[in-house]
């Protein structure tokens, strides 16, 4: 079953730890210095809060963590009908584990990723959510108001930050 993933820049770490641990009368399941993980499971949700410089206070990204392979393969379906452009980051670390996933921002640029998670890292990783950012300003730069280009309703992955501009 999958399960919804929020993940929350906020301004102070222990603050938010201590409103969140009320909030779901529940301990957190990952503490890092800069990054805090709660594993519900009433609601079924992943949700994270993390202080990351230059990232503003708020909702950072939503998503969908995938239970094994077959549940990931599904939603990545999902994601390729979507005709907004993916960037897929396969065996990436990014908040302290190891995963596969794929980023997309829905039409207002809400970013949403997809993942399945299969270790733990030391490190918090490079995520590849400023690359998405990047390619969806990128995609907006050269969007007509009358329609939607060619290059950015292509399913197929984009693996560039230059987005449909320089294509």
């Amino acid at each position: 079953m999958k399960r919804l993933h929020v993940h929350v820049s906020v301004d102070d770490l222990a603050q938010s730890t201590r409103f969140y641990e009320t909030l779901f009368a529940a301990e957190p399941t990952v503490v890092k210095d800069d990054y805090v993980k709660w594993m519900l499971d009433d609601p079924r949700v992943n949700f994270a809060i993390s202080t990351r410089a230059g990232r503003a206070a708020g909702i950072s990204h939503l998503g969908i963590q995938a239970e094994d392979a077959a549940e990931l393969a599904e939603v990545y379906d999902r994601l390729s009908r979507a005709e907004r452009p993916i960037i897929e980051a396969k065996a990436t670390i990014c908040c302290y584990a190891k995963s596969d996933k794929q980023w997309i921002a829905d039409p207002q640029g809400v970013p949403w990723e997809t993942f399945l998670t299969y270790g733990e890292s030391t490190v918090y990783g490079e995520g590849s959510l400023d690359k998405l950012r990047a390619v969806s300003e990128a995609a907006a730069c050269c969007e007509p108001t009358c329609c939607v280009p060619e290059a950015i309703s292509r399913p197929e992955p984009v693996t560039t930050t230059t987005g449909c501009c320089a294509r």
